[in-house]
């Protein structure tokens, strides 16, 4: 059984990573694109910026941006943290990446202060539905959200080596 304790060690080991990427990003890191076929974030007409997604099984699977990540990162954690919370989730579909990779990082920076205080105050055991079909412990979203953010963070980090290893063109 999780306890508080637990998660929070497991959330900073995490976090510890996710610091180690983001600190070194650049602003130039985060519209990179990988590949020919990507997922990013585009500026809209209105001004907002507006991110690539699809539910459907998509072949082959597109290489998401650092900017694209960012905005996923702010958007799962959001959900988590409002449903962690008893809060109103937010609409994927209406979640923006806020236009600079600065501010996507100050965004991540602030759930992970949020996401920390529910972890150390926590009642593990309280149902909770968010990301699952049926209701689990707030402990299995609490290890979800861990496993998530080292799998998007290694992700991250991994885009923003392989952009620093590239010769620029």
């Amino acid at each position: 059984m999780s306890t508080p304790e637990n998660l929070v060690w497991q959330f900073d080991l995490v976090w510890s990573l996710a610091q180690l990427h983001l600190d070194a990003l650049v602003e130039a890191d985060f519209l990179w694109e990988p590949a020919e076929i990507t997922w990013t974030v585009h500026r809209s007409d209105d001004g907002l910026w507006r991110p690539d997604f699809s539910e459907d099984d998509l072949d082959p699977i597109p290489v998401p941006t650092i900017a694209w990540l960012t905005w996923h990162i702010d958007w799962w954690w959001s959900t988590a943290l409002a449903a962690a919370q008893g809060g109103v989730a937010p609409d994927g579909a209406e979640m923006r990446w806020p236009g600079t990779g600065a501010a996507a990082v100050g965004r991540i920076r602030a759930l992970a202060t949020a996401w920390r205080l529910v972890l150390s105050d926590a009642d593990l055991n309280r149902p909770i539905t968010y990301p699952w079909d049926e209701p689990k412990s707030l402990a299995h979203t609490a290890s979800w959200v861990n496993v998530e953010l080292t799998k998007n963070i290694a992700e991250l980090g991994q885009l923003r080596l392989l952009r620093a290893a590239t010769p620029a063109v």
